[in-house]
């Protein structure tokens, strides 16, 4: 009689599959995680940029106008020009930020400045979760949100 250790080839497959099943199970739950996660840094990002664009009103007097999305209050001549996004933000000798953020999860997708004046702006994300209560409350408080963007439209405005 032979006595040989070993696993049969079913015993393997069998344990393949529930490594399978376990691996889609966690798969599964993790993505919504990774979602919630860069909604916490859009919303984080654009409350820094909040708070940089106050220190901005209160050299200047005014919050910078708006272009395309970008933010024109960078250089150190007059006129100031478009900040880009994920590049320092500064005017003259004064940083306002070392980085200034773009979307996590497309860094070619930058956030959406709007200055209709120089005493108003808000700035505007899309976000992945639209059950994120903070979107409601961000277009009852600022606006600016287009039809085809309400469901998913954070957005910030000044004090």
């Amino acid at each position: 009689m032979l006595n040989k250790k070993g696993f049969t080839l079913i015993e393997v497959l069998v344990v393949i599959t529930i490594i399978g099943i376990l691996a889609v199970l966690l798969l599964a739950n993790f993505g919504p995680s990774r979602e919630k996660a860069r909604d916490i840094q859009r919303k984080t990002d654009l409350n820094q940029i909040k708070t940089s664009l106050a220190l901005y009103y209160s050299i200047w007097g005014r919050y910078p106008d708006g272009s395309s999305g970008s933010i024109v209050g960078c250089g150190t001549a007059a006129p100031p020009t478009s900040c880009v996004w994920g590049n320092v933000w500064s005017r003259d000798s004064v940083v306002y930020m070392k980085i200034l953020p773009s979307d996590p999860l497309a860094p070619d997708q930058r956030y959406l400045y709007t200055s209709s004046d120089s005493n108003s702006f808000t700035i505007k994300a899309l976000l992945e979760n639209k059950l994120d209560k903070d979107i409601v409350t961000g277009q009852v408080r600022c606006g600016a949100c287009s039809p085809a963007e309400v469901d998913s439209c954070y957005v910030v405005c000044q004090d």
